[in-house]
């Protein structure tokens, strides 16, 4: 298949791109050269920009198209407007697109809503995320939309899962937010990547929540330890106290929700999602494989994502001179 992928160098992209040839498909890839320009000899290269110039892509067709850098929706549109022909198209959405978070989504459940026009997707991502999936269906109706929650594994740039095995790796006193049994839910970017290049081969159409199977907080952090092979303490803490010492959810102390808000989006069913072709490897997998990345020196050396180990241990120590 002649397959192009919308960016490609990144993160997801990258996998998805490195699938692709491992199956035999001749690939093209669209991006402003920024990101690790060597990478992928064999493949295509197109350059330009999504918002602006998409000269390169004009009249185009392509067996499959892969879109893992949509964030609004009229640059959604303008580039498939900006495409000759086209068989199969997916779109990498999220499951940040639903309007309520507090409950596990289903992929019927009702969408988010832009309240004001805005194209900064930083600030309005599900909802812009909502409009993209609109603009593609309207051209692809057929299209694959998976709706990924946090998506981890080598080259994640954000550190959002990253920080747990490298934590855990170093050490020490190491700082978990109760409750233990708390759900915790993640998909290995290569899994996700693979699921994405056989549903072009299939043709495979439909929207999908895509996440593993749930895990508590403490099945994630003890095989994290175990995988990393270290002798590091966990500390459980009440999830108040750290509130009230300004630790902040998600970014910074990462796969931690403390607002009832988002909870729902760590203990989403995949079920139809596995029943459509989705398979998945195991966790320790996923840990081992990071901590490699980690420790091969190619990773980001101060991702955005994790808890500063100075404040890590002054919100320990605090915590620890109460009991």
């Amino acid at each position: 298949m002649r397959i192009l992928v919308l960016g490609g160098t990144q993160f997801l992209g990258r996998h998805v791109v490195d699938v692709a040839l491992g199956r035999g498909h001749e690939l093209t890839l669209f991006n402003r050269g920024q990101t690790r320009p060597g990478l992928f000899p064999d493949a295509e290269k197109l350059r330009g920009d999504r918002d602006g110039d998409l000269a390169a892509l004009a009249g185009r067709g392509f067996d499959a198209v892969v879109d893992t850098s949509g964030y609004v929706p009229r640059v959604v549109a303008e580039t498939i407007e900006a495409l000759g022909d086209v068989g199969h198209y997916t779109f990498v959405s999220s499951i940040s697109v639903y309007a309520d978070l507090s409950t596990p989504p289903t992929e019927s459940s009702p969408l988010a809503e832009l309240q004001e026009p805005t194209e900064e997707w930083r600030e309005a991502y599900g909802e812009l995320k909502v409009l993209c999936e609109r603009a593609v269906r309207e051209r692809f109706p057929d299209a694959f939309v998976p709706r990924p929650g946090l998506i981890v594994g080598p080259w994640d740039p954000t550190g959002r899962f990253t920080y747990w095995p490298t934590r855990l790796a170093a050490g020490g006193r190491v700082l978990a937010p109760l409750p233990r049994d708390a759900d915790t839910q993640v998909i290995d970017v290569r899994d996700l990547a693979g699921w994405i290049v056989r549903a072009a081969e299939d043709s495979l159409a439909g929207t999908y929540n895509v996440v593993d199977r749930p895990t508590s907080r403490e099945t994630m952090i003890e095989t994290c330890r175990q995988v990393a092979g270290t002798d590091a303490e966990v500390v459980w803490v009440d999830p108040d106290f750290l509130h009230e010492q300004s630790v902040e959810e998600w970014m910074e102390l990462p796969l931690w929700l403390y607002d009832d808000a988002h909870r729902g989006m760590l203990s989403v069913d995949p079920s139809p999602a596995f029943a459509a072709g989705l398979e998945t490897r195991p966790l320790e997998e996923t840990v081992h494989d990071t901590l490699e990345w980690v420790r091969s020196g190619e990773a980001p050396t101060d991702p955005p994502a994790g808890l500063d180990r100075r404040k890590e241990q002054a919100v320990l120590d605090e915590w620890l001179s109460k009991e």
